[in-house]
């Protein structure tokens, strides 16, 4: 019997570790979870290894029966969570039993949780990696049906005299504050070749990202002028905001290819990448040089 089964999906829940990475020269995507810091919350809770498999939520979240005791522990987007019925909260560690039943509500904050499980989840791993990326591994996405399973652990004991202490999620601000619209970035390659007016564009409008967006990519609905000469295929990255020819923004997000033919004209630091997949569609966002 597998530890987990999926009883429901939600829109778009899959496996993410840190990333897959030194495989870039083979044309391998980077993938790994969007929200890294939350991810990483997730595990240092359960003292897992930073880059333990975790499962990412994405605005509709799953609904998961255990069929093995472990310890979870959900960090990044605020959701209604319930646990058997009773609510839980994020950036805590919580024991689960043999038969206990966890489902995902609606989200009230962010729009990327990361639930994590103890020891991390034993899925297949190729090129160094768990992530799930179509065309690499099996599936992009856990359905219906499917069941999981979890690391070995030598003790199931989750209680420690330890705590760990993060900005509460309901009253960050500042530098820790994972759900604020000021997005983090440096210039691009290319930006100097822009006129002083983009320039300025980029560093005090406001920009506004489309529903359209996913992993792959982030389009920003406000568009400028594109009068930069047309360039042969460069290394990009995720974070890479990139002007296509008809003037529009795109931010390359963590499932994005690994070169591309655009001005590379911002690169969003990874904090700046980690808030930016907490915005949700139609959010109005600010890049923070």
């Amino acid at each position: 019997m597998a530890d987990i089964d999926i009883l429901s999906p939600g829109l778009y829940t899959s496996i993410q570790d840190q990333g897959r990475y030194g495989h870039a020269g083979h044309g391998v995507p980077y993938s790994g979870v969007m929200d890294s810091l939350s991810a990483r919350k997730a595990n240092l809770l359960l003292n897992n290894p930073v880059d333990a498999a975790v499962l990412e939520v994405t605005v509709t979240g799953p609904k998961l029966k255990f069929n093995s005791p472990t310890a979870i522990a959900v960090c990044g987007s605020v959701f209604d969570i319930k646990l058997d019925g009773g609510s839980i909260n994020n950036d805590k560690a919580y024991a689960i039993s043999a038969g206990q039943v966890i489902t995902f509500g609606a989200f009230k904050k962010g729009v990327r949780a990361y639930l994590s499980f103890k020891g991390g989840l034993d899925s297949p791993e190729v090129l160094g990696s768990r992530s799930m990326y179509v065309g690499i591994t099996k599936n992009a996405r856990i359905n219906k049906g499917d069941q999981l399973n979890l690391q070995k652990v030598s003790r199931q004991n989750y209680k420690t005299l330890s705590k760990v202490r993060f900005p509460s999620v309901q009253q960050t601000s500042g530098k820790n504050d994972i759900f604020s619209n000021r997005i983090e970035a440096i210039p691009g390659p290319e930006f100097h070749l822009l006129t002083e007016d983009q320039k300025k564009q980029l560093r005090t409008d406001k920009f506004t990202t489309s529903p359209s967006g996913n992993r792959m990519a982030m389009p920003l609905k406000e568009k400028m002028p594109n009068m930069i000469e047309n360039m042969i295929t460069a290394p990009v990255l995720p974070g890479t905001v990139q002007l296509t020819p008809d003037g529009a923004l795109i931010v390359l997000m963590r499932d994005c290819q690994v070169s591309g033919g655009y001005p590379r004209v911002i690169q969003l630091t990874e904090t700046g990448i980690n808030r930016l997949s907490q915005v949700a569609p139609g959010g109005s966002v600010f890049f923070e040089f």
